[in-house]
C-alpha cells in the first residue's frame, strides 16, 4: 500500500483528495502547511506528495526544493491555480513529477497519481536489483581465527538491532565491518550515513548531526537535516567516535536515550529511528580514565563490541589480501595477473604495515603499476617498498652524526604515518598531532612529503 502526503491549505480539497485517495487503496496523510507536513514527512515513510504551490508562510516551489534537496525517493504532483500555470511548468524542471490544474479533475487526479506510483515502485524495484547483485556486497578478506571471528560477529550483530563499537587502528577495516553489518541487516534498503567526528570542526558538528534551521547562525541561510534525521529508518556510523567532545558527547548521549533533537536553532522536537554503529583507533577506556569520554556514553555505545585485528595479528590472511587486489587490479585495467615470487611475497608477510589493510593496499597499486613485469620479485619490494624510510625505521640509529638529524629523521617519519592513517586529510592529521595547519604544512613542506 503506497502513501499519499497531501499539502493544501484548503479544508474541503484535502478532504476530497484523502476521501478520493483512501477508495484508491492509499493511505493519505494531510496538511495544510509546511510546518504540518514535515513533521508527517519526519515520522512516515511518504510515496507521493500532492503540493499546492500558494501557501501561506513557506510556497510550494520552496516546500518542493526541501523536498528535492532533503527526502530523496518522494514524488512530487503540484497543484496549480489558474495564475500558477507558469510556475507549475517552472517546478517540473525543478524536479516535481507533474501538475494538476485547479479545479480539480478527478480523472487526471488518478492518473497522475498512480504513474507516480508506478515510478516510484520501478525505482524501488532497480534499488532491490542492485541491491541483490553480489557485485554489490560488503567482503571481509581473510581466513585467519581473528577474522573469521570478527565474520561470526558480524552476523550476530546484524540479526539485532543493538548498538555496536568497533575498535581498531586505522586501516583495519572498521569501516567495512560498520558496511558490512548494514548490508546483512533488515535495514539494508534504508540509509546508510557515515560521520567522521574527527574531521568536523567542534563548531560545526553539533549542526553536522542534528541539522539547523534558517537563520540558526551566520551562514545558515537555509534549513538542513542533520544525520541523524537522514538516517531515519537506516543506520548512523560515527566513526572516531572518541574524538567528540564532551559537550557533543552528552547530546548524542541524550539522543541515544530518547531518540528524539531539536535542530540547532529549532524549537520543535523531532522523532528518529536509528541505529547506531559507532567506532574509534582510540583505547575509550583510558581515555574515560583521563575524563576525556564520558563513561555513560561508553556503556550506551558498547552493547556489542567488535575488534577490528591490525594486519600484523593476521600474517597468515596477507598472501589471501595480495591475490585478491592483485586479481581485482587485473580485472580493472584488463591486464593479465601479476605473481609475486616465494620470496617477494615473504617481505611483504614480514614487512611491519603500520598502516594496515589500507596501506597494504596503496602498496599493491603501487606495485601493479610500477612494475611492467608480469612477475614481481624480491628487488621490486626492496626498491619499491622497503625504502630507505622503512629501513630507517627497522635500523640503523647509528647513521646520524647529530641528535638534530636524529629528531627531524623520527619526525619525518612519524608525521608521514599520521597522515597516511587520515587518508592525508591535513585538518585531522594537525589534530592529531595538537599542532596547527600551518605548522603541519611547513613541515610537510620541509621534509617534501
Amino acid at each position: 500500500m503506497k502513501s499519499v502526503l497531501i499539502i493544501d491549505d484548503e479544508q474541503n480539497i484535502r478532504t476530497m483528495l484523502k476521501d478520493i485517495l483512501e477508495d484508491e487503496g492509499c493511505t493519505a496523510y494531510c496538511a495544510q502547511d509546511w510546518d504540518e507536513g514535515h513533521k508527517i514527512l519526519l515520522l512516515n515513510k511518504i510515496d507521493v506528495m500532492l503540493l499546492d504551490i500558494s501557501l501561506p508562510k513557506v510556497g510550494g516551489m520552496e516546500i518542493l526544493d526541501q523536498i528535492i534537496e532533503n527526502f530523496t525517493g518522494i514524488e512530487v504532483i503540484m497543484i496549480s491555480g489558474h495564475g500558477n500555470i507558469d510556475l507549475a511548468v517552472q517546478s517540473i524542471k525543478r524536479g516535481a513529477f507533474d501538475f494538476i490544474e485547479k479545479p480539480l479533475s478527478l480523472e487526471r487526479l488518478l492518473t497522475v497519481t498512480a504513474n507516480a506510483i508506478k515510478l516510484k515502485k520501478l525505482r524501488e524495484e532497480n534499488e532491490e536489483l542492485k541491491a541483490s547483485n553480489p557485485v554489490h556486497k560488503i567482503e571481509i578478506i581473510g581466513d585467519s581465527k581473528a577474522i573469521r571471528e570478527v565474520k561470526e560477529k558480524i552476523e550476530q550483530a546484524s540479526k539485532s538491532i543493538a548498538r555496536v563499537l568497533i575498535t581498531g587502528e586505522n586501516g583495519t577495516g572498521k569501516e567495512l565491518i560498520a558496511k558490512s553489518i548494514h548490508y546483512n541487516s533488515d535495514r539494508r534498503k534504508e540509509s546508510f550515513v557515515e560521520v567522521n567526528c574527527a574531521a568536523i570542526p567542534e563548531n560545526l558538528i553539533e549542526s553536522e548531526l542534528f541539522g539547523h534551521e534558517k537563520g540558526a547562525f551566520t551562514g545558515a541561510v537555509a534549513s538542513k537535516k542533520g544525520k541523524f534525521e537522514l538516517a531515519h529508518k537506516g543506520m548512523i556510523f560515527l566513526d572516531e567516535v572518541a574524538d567528540m567532545s564532551l559537550n557533543t558527547q552528552a547530546k548524542v548521549l541524550r539522543v541515544l536515550q530518547e531518540m528524539e533533537f531539536e535542530r540547532v536553532g529549532g524549537v520543535s522536537t523531532i522523532k528518529v529511528d536509528v541505529r547506531v554503529l559507532s567506532a574509534t583507533n582510540k583505547n575509550i577506556l583510558k581515555e574515560i580514565e583521563k575524563s576525556n569520554f564520558r563513561e555513560d556514553l561508553y556503556y550506551r555505545l558498547n552493547v556489542i563490541p567488535i575488534h577490528s585485528p591490525a594486519l600484523r595479528e593476521r600474517k597468515e590472511d596477507i598472501p589471501i589480501l595480495i591475490d585478491f587486489y592483485l586479481e581485482k587490479l587485473a580485472k580493472q585495467s584488463n591486464h593479465s595477473k601479476k605473481v609475486l615470487s616465494d620470496n617477494a611475497l615473504k617481505l611483504l608477510i614480514d614487512y611491519p604495515w603500520f598502516g594496515n589493510v589500507r596501506e597494504l593496499k596503496n602498496v599493491i597499486e603501487r606495485l601493479n603499476i610500477m612494475i611492467e613485469s608480469k612477475h614481481i620479485k624480491s628487488h621490486h619490494i626492496q626498491s619499491l617498498v622497503l625504502s630507505q624510510e622503512s629501513r630507517e625505521n627497522a635500523n640503523s640509529i647509528y647513521e646520524y652524526s647529530t641528535l638534530r638529524e636524529a629528531k627531524d629523521a623520527f619526525e619525518k617519519k612519524f608525521i608521514q604515518q599520521k597522515l597516511l592513517e587520515s587518508e592525508m586529510n591535513i585538518s585531522k592529521t594537525a589534530k592529531i598531532l595538537e599542532i596547527e595547519r600551518s605548522h603541519l604544512h611547513k613541515k610537510i613542506k620541509k621534509y617534501n612529503l
